[in-house]
């Protein structure tokens, strides 16, 4: 079994300064880039790319509901032909740095609202795939919902991600919050390589869940992401691909 670690990043705009990328790049296989409606802006986005190809990281498409000022983690009622022009403007974007760069779009990945949206609104799920079809790139995504039915069926490529540093409840859902908070390292890399190795999860009601990981994530703005990032890269050593 080989899993992956990516890490969302390049969120940084303006004079606004959001996770620690240049640390956190070297530990990590998959950055997932901010295009511009949550965070990050021209000169951040070309910098991440360039950052990336110097640590020989795959580049993916972190897209975004347009909420610059909340960070892209409100869920905002948006039709499925609107969604998927909101997301292809985002991934046109980053595709043109990454051109630039001699590098190729590796993935896609929805952020923060637009995530959870996805995997339980069925027009949103669509409007993700009405995307990812165009790209011909697969979709990082939750396990075990709607996203990855309405993907499958649609012939769109799906990899179950994990998340290193949030929780999960009884339902397998995520626990999404405006603002992460710091996590033990050595907890965060138990609980990776257990999914890993087991596909499970203790929830946040104190019953294990099943989970499927190929892709483990980080969050840049989880105020020790570099030492989470260490400790699950340590852990899953075996497992890397």
């Amino acid at each position: 079994m080989k899993v992956n670690i990516n890490c969302d990043m390049g969120e940084s705009f303006g004079l606004y300064k959001m996770g620690e990328d240049e640390k956190i790049m070297p530990f990590i296989s998959e950055a997932n880039v901010a295009c511009g409606f949550h965070g990050s802006d021209p000169n951040h986005m070309a910098k991440t790319v360039r950052l990336a190809k110097v640590h020989k990281v795959k580049v993916g498409a972190h897209f975004s509901l347009p909420d610059l000022q909340g960070f892209g983690r409100r869920e905002m009622k948006i039709d499925r032909d609107e969604m998927k022009n909101i997301i292809i403007y985002q991934i046109g974007a980053l595709c043109g740095f990454l051109q630039a760069e001699g590098m190729k779009l590796n993935h896609l990945k929805p952020h923060g609202a637009l995530y959870g949206m996805a995997a339980k609104y069925e027009h949103i799920a669509h409007a993700v795939a009405d995307a990812a079809q165009i790209y011909n790139v697969p979709v990082f995504g939750l396990s075990g919902t709607l996203h990855e039915e309405v993907f499958k069926s649609r012939d769109v490529r799906f990899v179950p991600e994990f998340f290193a540093d949030l929780d999960y409840d009884k339902n397998g859902n995520l626990i999404i919050t405006r603002e992460h908070h710091s996590v033990a390292p050595e907890a965060a890399a138990e609980k990776c390589y257990r999914a890993v190795a087991e596909g499970l999860v203790r929830s946040v009601d104190g019953g294990d869940i099943k989970v499927n990981a190929k892709t483990i994530c980080v969050h840049s703005d989880t105020p020790n992401a570099i030492e989470v990032a260490k400790a699950v890269r340590s852990k899953l050593a075996s497992f890397i691909s």
